[in-house]
């Protein structure tokens, strides 16, 4: 009795136990890993029962209503009677088809008003049936308000076409703009119904979350010892919010940071940007190894995303060998709270998705997390960044465990500063000035352009090849001369942009150095000091041929170099970026010929 009691309360948590979870309840309850696995299997049979048959039984009571309405229609036709004397009316015989007519009109009344509460609860504010369903389409005049005096017009443009489609919420036929349903081998109509009407009430309470999260401070946030940075009071958190993904798997911990910061930017620009999966990840190039969006619940409101839901895959990554690649399948719901305030949170779905959808181990989950971003007077943006996730820390070297607890490596100081840096370069190539300290005179401005494209290029190459993501398909090579720490991969290129086809070889490996990381990134972009750890410098001092400015402080940078070698020169491109948050220095070269 005791071991039902416990499977039901199990059960009501997480409904898809992965093998781990089973191993353990099965050795708690002293039962076998096939008996608690049928078991889960058995219960989740007998709940989508049950919601067929409840479902059954409304659908005969809708049925049920509309005879007796049809039969009542009936014999008012029959029976027509004046509503001015009160006698008999004499009209002609009503055809059938507009009988059905009006009583197709009285069950798409009933829709609406059921869609309309639905929509309200979604946006958060009363929608009117009448109004929604008469009034003009009129463009949106808050698309105009995100054109801002930063020069960011142009990204702010959001399509005012949306596509149209049925199987919003739970079965509902809705007027709300909705991709149209991916297909899925082996799911019906219905399950896919319950998933979505069980995404969006994920999403809702991710994002009452998220704000909440954002809003308060002590003693939900206190500040730490050491570089008084936000960290979660999980006790307090425990006791104010209700988990949302289910309890925390075993040998998982957590890491939450909140971040606040002024960027360059307007809040429509930054929602299109993180709404899109390629430009999120053009904005956030060192983090975030690779995504994409697997599928579109809806595409927003009004020609804008408030209201948006998507499914997302990402693989979000510290430029370290020793740190995995986290990869995590979440929903990313935004929504506009005000005028030129949104919101937008990432929640992961591992709960709800069947185990044999989602990936064999997951080893990190997206707990509430996203920003809330601001519009400011002066055309800036403040942005207020929440960060909550669990992971499994046995699989991160020991070097690297106190840096991504402390939320460094991951955390949301990192995302702010990442954002800065990017919308400030952004802002820099859209203005008509270049900056006085570019050595930029005999480049056009196709050729800047053309040299900053072929950097980011180096940098994405440099970043796959540090974090083996899936971006490439990468071949560990296992040697026993080689320390474990140090990584060695190949991987085959046939047409990659800029390589010759043949093998790549890559090894990468993380040593702690007891310097400062502004002291280091100064020596390594000190062209004067190259020879002093560069075999391409040739024993001397190499010349900076061009200097690009990305930003207001002068290491981030993209720079040409020379260097003599006997009869002929080589030239190497360099970007130099000194992350502000102290987390490390990013340096890459890149040799022409």
């Amino acid at each position: 009795m005791f071991s039902v009691c416990f499977c039901f309360s199990l059960f009501k948590e997480c409904p898809h136990p992965d093998e781990k979870q089973r191993l353990e309840l099965s050795k708690r309850l002293c039962l076998e890993t096939r008996q608690v696995k049928f078991w889960f299997q058995n219960r989740r049979t007998q709940m989508k029962t049950q919601l067929e048959r409840h479902e059954n039984s409304i659908l005969r009571q809708e049925n049920d209503k509309l005879r007796a309405e049809n039969m009542s229609i009936r014999d008012a036709m029959r029976n027509p009677i004046c509503t001015n004397c009160g006698g008999p009316a004499i009209i002609g015989d009503i055809s059938l088809e507009e009988q059905h007519l009006r009583i197709e009109n009285a069950r798409l009344k009933d829709e609406l008003d059921r869609v309309c509460a639905l929509a309200g609860k979604f946006l958060g504010r009363p929608i009117s049936s009448l109004a929604s369903s008469m009034a003009p389409a009129m463009p949106s005049s808050s698309l105009e308000l995100g054109v801002g005096s930063n020069g960011f017009g142009g990204l702010s443009t959001v399509a005012t076409t949306l596509p149209l489609g049925p199987d919003f919420g739970g079965g509902i036929s809705s007027t709300l703009p909705v991709a149209p349903p991916t297909s899925t081998t082996g799911v019906t109509g219905l399950e896919r119904s319950l998933e979505r009407s069980m995404f969006l009430e994920l999403a809702l309470a991710a994002m009452d979350e998220l704000v909440k999260m954002a809003q308060n401070d002590e003693p939900l946030w206190v500040r730490s010892l050491e570089g008084g940075r936000e960290i979660l009071n999980l006790e307090e958190y425990m006791r104010t919010f209700t988990p949302c993904i289910g309890m925390k798997p075993n040998g998982f911990v957590t890491e939450s940071t909140r971040e606040t910061g002024m960027v360059i930017i307007n809040s429509l620009a930054l929602v299109e940007t993180l709404m899109d999966s390629n430009r999120w990840a053009e904005m956030f190039p060192c983090m975030i190894a690779r995504t994409s969006t697997t599928d579109v619940i809806s595409s927003g409101m009004g020609g804008t995303r408030n209201g948006a839901l998507q499914l997302m895959h990402a693989e979000l990554q510290v430029l370290s060998p020793l740190v995995p690649v986290r990869e995590v399948n979440f929903l990313r719901f935004c929504k506009q709270h005000a005028e030129g305030v949104w919101a937008v949170v990432d929640v992961s779905i591992d709960t709800i998705r069947d185990t044999s959808v989602a990936p064999t181990f997951v080893n990190c989950r997206r707990l509430p997390s996203g920003c809330v971003v601001q519009d400011m007077p002066n055309g800036y943006s403040k942005v207020t960044w929440v960060e909550h996730a669990e992971y499994d820390e046995s699989a991160v070297h020991q070097l690297y465990r106190p840096l991504l607890s402390s939320g460094m490596g991951f955390g949301a100081q990192r995302w702010v500063a990442t954002l800065q840096r990017q919308c400030e370069c952004l802002a820099i190539l859209m203005s008509s000035t270049v900056p006085t300290r570019d050595h930029t005179a005999a480049i056009t401005a196709g050729g800047r352009r053309s040299m900053l494209k072929l950097a980011q290029r180096m940098t994405d190459n440099f970043c796959a090849g540090v974090c083996a993501s899936t971006v490439h398909k990468w071949n560990k090579l296992c040697a026993g001369n080689v320390d474990e720490d140090v990584r060695v991969m190949t991987r085959k290129s046939v047409d990659d942009p800029g390589e010759p086809p043949g093998i790549v070889l890559s090894a990468a490996t993380s040593v702690w150095l007891p310097v400062s990381p502004q002291r280091l990134f100064d020596f390594l972009r000190d062209e004067r000091l190259r020879s002093e750890w560069d075999i391409l410098s040739n024993g001397g001092p190499m010349q900076e041929m061009a200097h690009i400015a990305k930003g207001q402080d002068h290491g981030n940078c993209v720079s040409l170099l020379r260097a003599s070698v006997s009869i002929k020169e080589i030239s190497l491109l360099k970007e130099k970026v000194f992350h502000f948050h102290r987390i490390g220095v990013s340096i890459g070269l890149y040799q022409i010929f």
